[in-house]
């Protein structure tokens, strides 16, 4: 059956990365932030085509490993897909390049829609929708043919699914840093963890990985 899965990476006092800008798209903070995910060898492999087998091997790999994991689709918010530092380029295709990672239909939820779908090699399809975020779970489940579906982020698109209940499988990466500064993950999240099964694990980088699952 397919499950609804959400990653994101945090600071100890419950950051993601914000600042974003044309430089810095992903955020000021985001390289610190990334660090541990960024080094495992999964990573270095299937985003940054690395075929030496360099990069770590431990906790963090098997979880940078499972992300890539039985992924049928996937949901981005307009920012995640760039539209707040390309608003009037209509032909903007993403910060990925001609063979986005994601190899999988993609639903970019933006007021921009309706756009055209479009074709990117190595089997990306993005798809934009303007519709209830339900809606568009229920089309991207049925797109994923049984495997699971994945919410990209930005953190944004990340908390209104979750606020809206609509998350199986939720792994956080607490990296060991204090920003003091982003996005506060958890405002009006409390009790989250109710009706989620938690199992937590520290890796070598002294990252923690906090799993809910349904």
């Amino acid at each position: 059956m397919s499950r609804v899965r959400l990653d994101l990476n945090i600071s100890l006092d419950g950051y993601v990365s914000g600042g974003q800008s044309p430089e810095q798209p992903m955020g000021e903070d985001w390289g610190p932030l990334m660090a541990s995910y960024v080094a495992t060898r999964s990573v270095r492999s299937r985003t940054f085509g690395d075929t030496s087998g360099a990069g770590t091997t431990g906790v963090d790999d098997g979880y940078a490993a499972r992300y890539a994991e039985n992924i049928g689709a996937e949901i981005l918010g307009a920012g995640m897909f760039g539209f707040h530092a390309h608003p009037d380029d209509a032909d903007w295709q993403g910060w990925w390049g001609e063979e986005p990672p994601f190899h999988c239909p993609v639903f970019v939820l933006t007021g921009t829609a309706p756009r055209p779908d479009l074709e990117m090699q190595g089997g990306t399809t993005f798809h934009f929708r303007n519709a209830p975020v339900e809606d568009v779970l229920a089309e991207a489940k049925t797109a994923a043919g049984g495997a699971d579906v994945r919410i990209g982020g930005g953190v944004g698109t990340a908390r209104t699914f979750l606020l809206a209940g609509l998350v199986d499988e939720f792994h956080v990466t607490v990296t060991p840093i204090i920003l003091g500064r982003g996005i506060a993950v958890w405002d009006d999240l409390r009790g989250l963890e109710s009706g989620y099964a938690v199992a937590t694990e520290v890796a070598e980088s002294g990252a923690i990985h906090l799993t809910f699952s349904r």
